[in-house]
């Protein structure tokens, strides 16, 4: 418990999967927590999770495309716990498809969210970090990112950009915020539900149900960088089932 217990911790895409996963394991291990997504009877039902089994939660309606939401996010941490510690942007969708089908509705959706939404998330919380002299960003990216796969050139290319503006944002930070990447591969959650594309879908969902690592591996992950002493930033974590190349 020696590094969370107490801390602040405001998740965006909270309602389910990873986001969902790593407020639960968090709040456990004493984490006051502030969830973010776009459906409040989720967050509201997760919420009432965290106190019913005696932990601190807060909610507000999230959409990370809308700068002022992340705003709210973080204004709400610090109204309700008087800080924010840790802002984890989880938020991503990933409609996959061939770039000959041109859905160029959902590359947008796809830069808004993943990279536009981490964006604005540092936007709301890095001036809050700076004035308290501490806070830890913890961006979601993906093995997507890391080794390009067909169907995958914009969903990788949005969370390659994650992965350097993380990098420039850990080597402005200076020595008292932290910046951590986590690089999930197959992980079983509801991403395939924003695919448009059938076919893709159904590819992904039937890989998804025979190698996928469940939501917990992830926040455990998150966890371990969360709880380390001052001092000691975990750059950098990719977390994948031993069945991906």
């Amino acid at each position: 418990m020696l590094g969370i217990e107490g801390k602040v911790v405001a998740i965006t895409g909270a309602s389910s999967g990873i986001g969902e996963a790593t407020a639960l394991l968090l709040a456990e291990r004493g984490a006051k927590i502030v969830l973010g997504a776009r459906r409040p009877d989720r967050l509201e039902a997760l919420a009432d999770r965290v106190v019913k089994a005696g932990g601190e939660a807060a909610w507000i309606r999230t959409d990370v495309k809308r700068r002022e939401d992340l705003a709210g996010l973080v204004t709400l941490a610090r109204d309700r716990f008087g800080k924010l510690d840790v802002l984890v942007s989880n938020a991503g969708v990933g409609p996959i498809s061939p770039l000959d089908e041109l859905r160029v509705e959902d590359w947008e959706e796809m830069i808004d969210v993943n990279l536009k939404g981490v964006l604005y998330g540092i936007a709301a919380a890095l001036p809050v970090f700076r004035q308290q002299g501490f806070g830890h960003f913890v961006n979601t990216a993906s093995v997507a990112g890391l080794s390009i796969s067909p169907l995958m050139g914009v969903y990788a290319g949005t969370k390659n950009a994650v992965r350097a503006v993380s990098e420039g944002l850990r080597q402005e930070a200076g020595d008292s915020l932290r910046v951590t990447i986590v690089s999930p591969g197959f992980v079983h959650t509801d991403f395939a539900e924003s695919m448009s594309n059938p076919e893709v879908k159904a590819q992904i969902i039937e890989r998804r149900d025979k190698i996928a690592i469940p939501p917990e591996a992830v926040a455990r992950a998150i966890a371990f960088a969360v709880e380390q002493p001052d001092g000691v930033d975990v750059g950098d974590i990719v977390v994948r089932p031993t069945a991906q190349n």
